[in-house]
């Protein structure tokens, strides 16, 4: 029995009105739940001498709520953030075959990635579907996605507040200072988050995020409820997901390698981020296996193997979490301009007293 099949549903003309919207970009990876676990899961696998505000009741439940917030921007129509966040939740990775881009090599920038995009799209226009304006209203369908450079930037951006929060705790920041920065570097945790979470739902990171696409030789489900399903549908039918189902199979965090042994010079943290989402899509064809059998069935017992493989990839969402955040901690290096200010200020405080 199949739970896939093809939905029926009466369409009203409000929501055919919005079906061009359907696309790679709305489809959701993990409900809030699955992100919110993702990250408290991650929380709890931090090191013990990872800063102790992080582990206050607070700070805890602050880092599980900000896991939805990207999710939360993406119920807007506004076409502005439309365009700028749809496409940070994904990277259909088949997309760059036909224009003769490999995954592994992307540039570290985004916007260097961009150019060569654009420029290998005007070479190899002949072979790419054509878009059509009326299903491209946010200007985001020539794009494959851009997650690798979400969390490298929002890596960047943690680093950033840690050096900082450190610059203000030794060199004479305010009490209201401090807590300012301590309350950045939650909120940078919290939705960096949620794109790690969304790299691990293997249907992110493949063109076939909802029913399979193209050539169907082995007959996999084109239903465009798939994508729904491993998000939350399973889990829902089958007792839900929180943090503590799944907390006692977390691995420790680590701090990840800098070494710089990358030949196009890339930062190794980007490349690591590369290597967790391309070490995704085993899991892609996996779904569509296990869907075919029955296993994403919660009416039959072999949907235990079905939901053992959704918690594994959330599990192994996780642990990149946890590294990178503990990593960004590790690795975060002085501030000198605050420093220099914070310097000044005391020398000015001091003159004046």
């Amino acid at each position: 029995m199949h739970i896939l099949g093809k939905p029926t549903r009466i369409v009203t003309l409000a929501a055919f009105l919005a079906l061009p919207f359907l696309t790679a970009a709305t489809a959701r990876a993990w409900d809030y739940e699955g992100h919110r676990a993702i990250n408290l899961v991650a929380l709890d696998s931090l090191p013990a001498d990872a800063p102790a505000f992080l582990r206050t009741p607070e700070a805890r439940e602050r880092i599980g709520f900000l896991a939805g917030e990207p999710d939360r921007w993406r119920n807007s129509y506004d076409p502005s953030i439309r365009h700028i966040n749809q496409i940070e939740h994904f990277f259909d990775v088949e997309d760059l075959e036909p224009l003769g881009i490999k995954f592994s090599e992307l540039p570290q920038f985004r916007y260097i990635f961009v150019s060569d995009l654009t420029r290998a799209r005007d070479i190899h226009a002949d072979k790419l579907p054509k878009i059509d304006p009326v299903r491209n209203r946010d200007a985001t369908r020539a794009y494959p996605g851009f997650i690798p450079w979400a969390i490298a930037e929002n890596y960047g951006k943690l680093k950033s507040g840690f050096s900082y929060l450190k610059a203000f705790e030794e060199h004479g920041g305010t009490a209201e200072e401090i807590a300012q920065a301590k309350a950045n570097i939650l909120y940078v945790m919290g939705t960096m988050g949620h794109y790690v979470g969304d790299g691990c739902q293997p249907l992110h990171v493949t063109k076939h995020f909802n029913g399979w696409a193209g050539p169907n030789p082995n007959g996999y489900t084109r239903a465009r409820t798939i994508h729904s399903w491993i998000d939350s549908g399973l889990f829902n039918k089958t007792g839900g997901i929180d943090a503590a189902m799944i907390a006692d199979r977390a691995k420790p965090a680590e701090r990840l390698s800098n070494a710089p042994d990358d030949p196009a010079g890339r930062d190794p943290i980007f490349v690591q981020i590369l290597a967790y989402i391309e070490g995704q899509l085993p899991a892609v064809e996996q779904i569509y296996i296990y869907e075919k059998a029955g296993k994403l069935d919660p009416a039959q017992p072999q949907s235990k193997e079905g939901r053992a493989l959704l918690e594994n990839q959330l599990l192994r969402g996780a642990k990149m979490l946890g590294d990178l955040w503990y990593t960004a901690y590790k690795d975060a290096g002085p501030d000198n301009y605050l420093i220099t200010s914070l310097k000044a200020r005391q020398t000015r405080k001091a003159a004046a007293e």
